[in-house]
């Protein structure tokens, strides 16, 4: 089902956002390219993915974000807890801290 199929049917989009610091590089390459695949394969697309950072109130501390468009909050929860992304996932383990959110869209 398309997500302009869900949209016609009222269904919201659902965000993770994600907050990372890293303090190495290793297993990232590899990491980025296996879930760009997975994120494609339940219909989802970066909407922000690094880039530069403007704080505009509270702390920041040289984080990278990521935004990621799902057709619905459903997918964008079954997604990141799939196996298949926790099996992807191990690639980045130990390479620094990440936090992550799932949002409904409006």
């Amino acid at each position: 089902m398309g997500s302009a199929h869900l949209a016609e049917r009222g269904m919201k989009k659902g965000y993770i956002i994600v907050r990372i610091t890293l303090t190495t590089e290793q297993g990232w390459a590899e990491y980025r390219t296996e879930v760009t695949k997975l994120i494609s394969e339940y219909g989802g697309r970066y909407i922000v993915q690094g880039g530069a950072v403007d704080p505009l109130e509270g702390e920041y501390s040289e984080q990278q974000f990521v935004v990621l468009e799902f057709p619905s909050l459903d997918i964008a929860q079954s997604f990141w807890r799939s196996a298949a992304y926790n099996r992807i996932k191990t690639l980045r383990a130990n390479s620094g801290k990440l936090d992550a959110w799932a949002i409904s869209g409006v």
